[in-house]
């Protein structure tokens, strides 16, 4: 739907293998800020497959096994390594922005700014009923709807309701991710 995903789910990626072949020394060799690093490489993959001009797609059909957390230490820590990731990866993508369908682009400006503007918003509702004992009724309302807004252009854009869904992970961020 938009051209390009930015990150291909490692149990459900395929890649041609002379695409794989002309990148392997790059995401084999993968490091940040001069040190190597493991984590997230199916983003990884992606964004070094984008930037060598090729295409990347979602298969909505796509079926796959997985092992996923089930306990909430092991999840906390799985969205941790994702979101340092997303921070690192976007670094080495951002020339591709430009040519990105402009939801991408929102997108990967939200998922950075996102979570820093969220912990901005959470301390200084905190400050606020800290030092006034006031409740923070509007950074709230913002944040809920900053949070919907998102959501609905993402539904809308991909004609499924089910990502409204994901306004809930704005509450496992504010109350398990930022602290």
């Amino acid at each position: 739907r938009f051209g390009a995903v930015m990150c291909c789910c490692g149990p459900c990626a395929m890649y041609r293998r002379s695409a794989l072949l002309l990148l392997l020394d790059q995401y084999e060799t993968q490091t940040f800020r001069g040190k190597p690093s493991d984590f997230g490489e199916d983003r990884h993959l992606t964004i070094l497959m984008l930037k060598a001009g090729f295409q990347t797609e979602y298969v909505p059909d796509a079926i796959a096994a997985t092992v996923v957390p089930d306990r909430l230490g092991p999840y906390l820590r799985q969205q941790l390594r994702w979101a340092r990731s997303t921070f690192r990866d976007t670094w080495l993508g951002l020339r591709l922005l430009p040519g990105l369908d402009r939801y991408l682009t929102l997108d990967v400006i939200g998922q950075n700014l996102g979570p820093l503007l969220l912990a901005l918003s959470s301390i200084t509702a905190l400050a606020q009923l800290a030092f006034t004992a006031t409740v923070p009724w509007w950074t709230g309302l913002m944040i809920a709807l900053m949070t919907m807004v998102r959501c609905s252009v993402a539904a809308f854009r991909a004609r499924q309701l089910r990502f409204l869904g994901f306004s809930l992970h704005t509450l496992i961020n504010i109350f398990l991710l930022l602290p």
